[in-house]
């Protein structure tokens, strides 16, 4: 287990799914956890289940996450994990649909950064976590916007990373290919089959099964600690080999 003990960690959309596996294994790992999102009623029983502390959080509005820098304090880890998504092609994605998405995947991570970075850059130390996707490294299909955002993603990660190279803050991202969240799970119940569309929209990873929330946590946790000292401007593949032959 990766230590994270008298660290300060803020996750936000760590009230449901990947977020919440993130808040609980940095608990477990002995950090001082926040959990920011806008589901008041799930972020608070997250908090008190881990032991942790809850903010309600807009990640898309800039003031909200002023607001939460000054409740929370200096970070030793920030995990952006707070996204939404859209089934779409180009006929069929509007300009709010894009605009939507651009809103809560690209501005609310630069909005939290803006936020939360100025006092790592001060003490020269933090771990930035960024939740990408394989749509920001390959294409998906009926993904546009999705996969318009994820790609941004990637590339601000490397160019916070870049632009702070010597400064003791590391920047990285994980790209999840599909992973069981309750939100998929529940999507699932609604075909006739569940099982049949479980095997088919796990048919895209090489080793035919979706991840789990927290197997991507894991992942996090090692980008958080200092374990990973080195690891900077990184992409995390955690696509069970999605993007392997691409």
């Amino acid at each position: 287990m990766f230590d994270l003990k008298n660290k300060t960690a803020l996750v936000t959309g760590g009230a449901s799914g990947i977020g919440a596996a993130i808040a609980t294994i940095f608990a477990e790992a002995g950090a001082t956890v926040w959990i920011a999102d806008r589901d008041e009623l799930n972020g608070l029983a997250m908090a008190e289940r881990i032991g942790g502390h809850f903010l309600p959080l807009d990640v898309a509005a800039e003031a909200d996450c002023a607001r939460a820098a000054q409740t929370a304090g200096g970070l030793d880890v920030l995990a952006n994990v707070a996204g939404i998504g859209h089934v779409g092609t180009l006929l069929t994605t509007t300009a709010a649909d894009l605009d939507r998405l651009l809103a809560v995947n690209v501005r609310g991570i630069f909005n939290c950064c803006k936020a939360f970075v100025p006092a790592m850059l001060e003490r020269k130390s933090g771990s930035v976590i960024n939740m990408a996707s394989i749509a920001g490294v390959v294409a998906v299909r009926e993904r546009l916007a999705y996969t318009t955002t994820k790609f941004a993603v990637v590339g601000l990660t490397k160019a916070l990373a870049l632009d702070h190279s010597h400064t003791g803050v590391r920047f990285n991202c994980i790209c999840p290919g599909r992973v069981e969240t309750p939100f998929v799970l529940a999507r699932l119940k609604e075909y006739p089959d569940p099982e049949k569309a479980y095997r088919d929209m796990a048919s895209t990873q090489l080793n035919g099964r979706m991840a789990k929330p927290e197997e991507v946590a894991a992942a996090a946790l090692y980008l958080a600690a200092d374990a990973s000292a080195m690891v900077t401007g990184s992409t995390l593949m955690l696509d069970g080999g999605w993007s392997a032959g691409k």
